[in-house]
């Protein structure tokens, strides 16, 4: 008998070699680029900031210059202010938007995806949620303050209200935009109700989930400014409310920067989260 042929190689076309450098230096170039506008409008905000400072159009204790403002960063870096560390309030701050937070994303998806697949949960809920909605955050202070104190409860409590109907909101919108060739070629394959959910919706809601959970993280960082503002005596809000009352304007620019840097990080961390969790994002 004849020994069947061995199946050639498959070799890799010289086009497709030649086509992936081409790319990667693309994807190179395109982050280099970025990332030199970015520093180049920093470095240009910084400069007419200095430039508008040095003018005189405002007083110098209402716009302190940028060299002002990192020295008064330096100094309650070394000693604090109002006998709180600055790492002390960040980390305080930090905790805080984590606990509320997370307790809006383990509370409000579950609600999105039960209203988004049933309609007795979606017609209890979402009057509820209608009316929750445009309610502002600063005005639940005052009862959380009556009914829980100044502690943390009321805290997390108000992040979580101000935060969650944006997330079952997203849900609900990730789980709807589901395409219905999808489902209907799940369920042409012999696939349970279970399976669709778990195999097709889900994965299909996922971005839109992380889309709000990233606009929620600046909703929650207002939120918990607010309650700081008024209901703390410690945390990035607190200090900015206490410098804002002794007129010391660098402090609170330090404050209001810090505050958006952490809250920056945070949005790339989600990024970061989404884009392992959601690799297809963006692909059809």
């Amino acid at each position: 008998m004849r020994a069947l042929p061995r199946p050639a190689k498959t070799m890799k076309h010289p086009v497709d070699s030649s086509i992936e450098p081409v790319i990667n230096i693309r994807r190179t170039r395109g982050k280099f680029n970025s990332y030199w506008l970015t520093s180049a409008v920093l470095v240009v905000s910084v400069a007419l900031w200095q430039v508008v400072s040095m003018a005189g159009i405002f007083p110098a204790f209402a716009l302190p210059s940028p060299v002002a403002v990192w020295q008064a960063f330096v100094e309650i870096v070394r000693n604090g202010y109002g006998g709180q560390a600055l790492i002390s309030d960040i980390l305080i701050s930090c905790f805080r938007i984590v606990i509320g937070f997370v307790g809006a994303i383990a509370i409000g998806v579950p609600i999105g995806l039960l209203m988004s697949r049933n309609k007795i949960v979606f017609d209890i809920i979402d009057p509820l949620l209608q009316f929750i909605r445009p309610v502002p955050p600063l005005a639940y202070i005052p009862l959380l303050v009556v009914w829980f104190g100044i502690g943390e409860l009321p805290k997390a409590i108000l992040i979580l209200v101000g935060t969650i109907p944006v997330i079952i909101i997203g849900t609900m919108s990730g789980v709807k935009s589901t395409p219905a060739l999808r489902i209907s070629v799940a369920r042409t394959l012999g696939a349970s109700n279970a399976q669709i959910f778990r195999r097709v919706v889900l994965p299909s809601a996922l971005p839109e989930i992380f889309t709000a959970m990233r606009v929620g993280i600046g909703v929650a960082w207002t939120c918990l400014v607010a309650a700081e503002l008024i209901a703390a005596s410690s945390g990035l809000g607190w200090l900015v409310q206490f410098a804002g009352q002794a007129l010391q304007v660098a402090i609170v620019i330090v404050g209001i920067v810090i505050i958006g840097l952490i809250g920056y990080a945070m949005e790339l961390v989600i990024r970061r989260i989404e884009n392992w969790v959601v690799p297809w994002r963006g692909h059809n």
